[in-house]
C-alpha cells in the first residue's frame, strides 16, 4: 500500500506516523511545501520573546529523523499542486520539476493560511506573520534593532505575541477590532486579560481596525499603521494575526466536497467525499461539542488526534471522532486564561437556553502562604448541564479548566461537579475546590436554593429594588453603586426589621467583593419573606463587565 500524505506538521505528521506504527511495510511518503517538518508552531512566539533561546529547540524531527525512526519518506519543499481523482494521483513542484506520484490513500492536511486584511502596505518588508520556524527567527533577530511594535489582532497568538515583544524591550500597540481582547471569553473574564496587558506596558487599543501601513523613511520608525479612528501608530514591525482561513484550494480543485465556508468535509473517520482520500488539521469542518455547530477549529491537540484516526481508517479501524470542544489556553505575562466548550455569546448564536455563574475562590487554600485569586466563570443549561467555562488568574487556571473539559465529554452536570474528587493539600487547592464550589453553585441555582441577579439586571435594580452591599465599612467605603446601603453581612439579623422597612416592599438586590457573602446574606433575607436575591460574581464581576462603571465613595450616611 502506498500512502501519500500531504502536509508535515501536526496533521499529517501524526497520520503518517501512526500508519507505520500500524503497517511496518506500507509505503509512507510526506510531502511539505516548507522547509521543515514537525516543528512547534505553538512554540514560535516563545523564540520571538527569547524564553526559548534557539530555534532548533523548535524542531522536533527532520526528514533524517523520521527516516531512521519511522522509516518515512519525507520529502520538504515538494509542493502538491494537483490531485487527480479517477487516476489516484498526485503532482508535485520539486526543486527539480514537477513530478506524478500515485496513492492507494490519500491524506490531506495543509492547514490554514492567514488572513491578511486588503488594506494598503500590507507588503511592506516590516509587516509579517508568525506562522513558521523562519518568520520566528527573522522577527527575533528584528527585536535587536526595533524600537516599536504593532499586532494586529488579539487572539491567542496576538497576545503570545505582543507579549514576547515587550519581552524584549519593544513598544507595543495590540490592536483589535472586536470590542474586547481575545474574543473567545465572555467580555467580564477579557477584561481581566487586557488589565494585565495594560500593566505590562501594552497598549491596547480594541473595536478598532487598521486601515493602512505606510512606509515613514525619514522619521524615527519605518512604518506607520493608520487606524480607523483616524489615529498614527509608529512601528519598526507589524504582525498580523488577524485570523486564518482553510488551506483548501487544492481540495476544491479536486472536486472535494466543502462547507459554506471553504472547509473540508470529513465523516466520523476523516474521510473526505473521496472514498480514497482523508483529511485532518486546520482545514477541516469539526462538529462542536456543545452548539453542534459545525466549521474548522484550528487547534493543534484535534489537528493530531484527526491525523492519527485518519490512519487508523485507512487500515481498516473504526474509531470514531468526537466532536470538539474548543478547550484552549494562554499566558499573557503573570496571567493565565483558559476556555472549554462554549461561550455565552456561541451559545446566544445557536438559541440555546443557558444561566452563568461566577466564583473568585483562593487557588489553593488561604491559609497557606501565596494563595491568589481565580476568576472561574460556569455555564450551564436550565437544568444544570455543564455547557462551558473558562478560567483567569495567576496559577491554577489551567487544571480548572482541564478539570472541566474532561466533566463537559464526560456530559456532566452541576450535581456531578460538585461530587467531583479532586486531589487536596494545602499547596494546592483546598477541600471544596474551585471546580467544586462552580458545581456547588449551580446546584444551588437549579434546585432554588440561590437566586441570583446578574450584570444585565442592574439598571432595572437601580429603579425598582433596594440594592444592599453587605461587605464590611472599609470595603464598601473604598467604592460602591450609589444606591446602595450598607450592612455587612454579619449584622443581617439584627437589623432584619430594618431592612423590611427600608424596603417597603421592593424586591432586595444583595451584593457583596465575590458573591460569597452575599449568599449568605441572602439565605436570612429569604428566609424572613423578602424576595431577595445575590449579584452573581459581586463586584469583581460586575466592575470587569460594565467598563467605566461609576461608583461613589465613602462611609455610608442612613437617611
Amino acid at each position: 500500500m502506498r500512502i501519500l500524505v500531504i502536509g508535515g506538521v501536526a496533521g499529517g505528521m501524526s497520520a503518517a506516523a501512526r500508519a507505520r506504527r500500524l503497517d511496518e511495510h506500507a509505503e509512507i511518503i510526506v510531502f511539505e511545501k516548507g522547509k521543515y517538518v514537525s516543528f512547534a508552531n505553538c512554540g514560535l512566539p516563545y523564540h520571538v520573546g527569547g524564553e526559548i533561546d534557539n530555534d532548533r529547540y523548535l524542531l522536533l524531527h527532520s526528514p533524517e529523523s523520521l527516516k531512521a525512526e519511522l522509516d518515512l519518506d519525507v520529502r520538504t519543499e515538494h509542493e502538491v499542486i494537483g490531485i487527480d481523482r479517477d487516476a489516484q494521483t498526485v503532482l508535485v513542484a520539486t526543486p527539480e520539476g514537477t513530478e506524478t506520484f500515485e496513492y492507494d490513500a490519500l491524506v490531506l492536511s495543509p492547514g490554514a493560511d492567514a488572513i491578511v486584511p486588503p488594506i494598503p502596505g500590507v507588503d511592506l518588508p516590516e509587516v509579517t506573520h508568525l506562522r513558521t520556524v523562519d518568520e520566528a527567527r527573522e522577527l527575533a533577530g528584528r527585536t535587536a534593532t526595533a524600537k516599536r511594535a504593532v499586532v494586529m489582532g488579539a487572539g491567542f497568538i496576538g497576545l503570545e505575541t505582543a507579549e514576547a515583544f515587550r519581552h524584549r524591550g519593544l513598544e507595543v500597540t495590540l490592536v483589535e477590532l472586536a470590542p474586547q481582547v481575545l474574543p473567545p471569553l465572555a467580555p467580564e473574564m477579557s477584561a481581566l486579560v487586557e488589565k494585565e496587558l495594560t500593566s505590562h506596558g501594552v497598549d491596547v487599543r480594541t473595536g478598532v481596525a487598521a486601515t493602512a501601513v505606510t512606509a515613514t523613511p525619514d522619521a524615527e520608525s519605518a512604518v506607520s499603521v493608520t487606524l480607523g479612528d483616524g489615529s498614527e501608530v509608529p512601528a519598526d514591525i507589524v504582525v498580523m494575526s488577524v485570523g486564518v482561513r482553510p488551506n483548501t484550494a487544492l481540495a476544491n480543485e479536486a472536486g472535494l466536497e466543502l462547507t459554506d465556508r471553504g472547509a473540508i468535509v470529513v465523516d466520523e473517520f476523516q474521510q473526505t467525499s473521496d472514498a480514497h482520500i482523508w483529511a485532518a488539521g486546520d482545514a477541516i469542518a469539526v462538529r462542536h461539542g456543545v452548539t453542534g455547530q459545525v466549521g474548522p477549529v484550528p487547534l493543534a491537540g484535534p489537528a493530531n488526534r484527526q491525523g492519527r484516526r485518519a490512519a487508523d481508517s485507512i487500515m481498516g479501524r473504526s474509531d470514531k471522532a468526537q466532536p470538539v470542544l474548543g478547550t484552549a489556553i494562554v499566558r499573557t505575562f503573570g496571567l493565565t486564561a483558559a476556555t472549554t466548550g462554549a461561550s455565552p455569546r456561541m451559545l446566544d448564536q445557536a438559541g440555546i437556553e443557558y444561566f452563568v455563574v461566577h466564583t473568585h475562590p483562593a487557588n489553593h487554600a488561604g491559609y497557606y502562604p501565596g494563595s491568589q485569586v481565580l476568576h472561574l466563570m460556569g455555564v450551564f443549561s436550565p437544568e444544570g448541564k455543564l455547557l462551558g467555562a473558562q478560567a483567569v488568574g495567576p496559577d491554577g487556571a489551567d487544571k480548572r479548566i482541564d478539570v472541566l473539559a474532561t466533566a463537559l465529554r464526560a456530559g456532566f452536570s452541576a450535581d456531578d461537579i460538585a461530587e467531583l474528587e479532586l486531589a487536596y493539600a494545602p499547596p494546592f487547592g483546598s477541600a471544596k475546590d474551585p471546580v467544586n464550589m462552580l458545581g456547588f453553585l449551580a446546584q444551588n441555582v437549579v434546585n432554588g436554593t440561590t437566586k441570583v441577579w446578574t450584570v444585565g439586571d442592574l439598571d432595572w435594580a437601580r429603579d425598582n429594588a433596594l440594592i444592599l452591599d453587605v461587605r464590611s465599612e472599609r470595603e464598601y467605603a473604598m467604592g460602591h453603586l450609589p444606591e446602595a446601603i450598607n450592612l455587612p453581612h454579619t449584622h443581617i439579623r439584627e437589623y432584619i426589621e430594618g431592612v423590611k422597612q427600608i424596603a417597603a416592599g421592593r424586591p432586595v438586590r444583595v451584593l457583596c467583593a465575590s458573591g460569597v457573602r452575599s449568599y449568605y446574606a441572602h439565605r436570612v433575607l429569604a428566609q424572613h419573606g423578602l424576595d431577595s436575591a445575590t449579584l452573581d460574581g459581586g463586584m469583581f464581576t460586575l466592575v470587569d463587565a460594565v467598563p467605566g462603571l461609576e461608583l461613589a465613595t465613602g462611609a455610608f450616611q442612613p437617611a
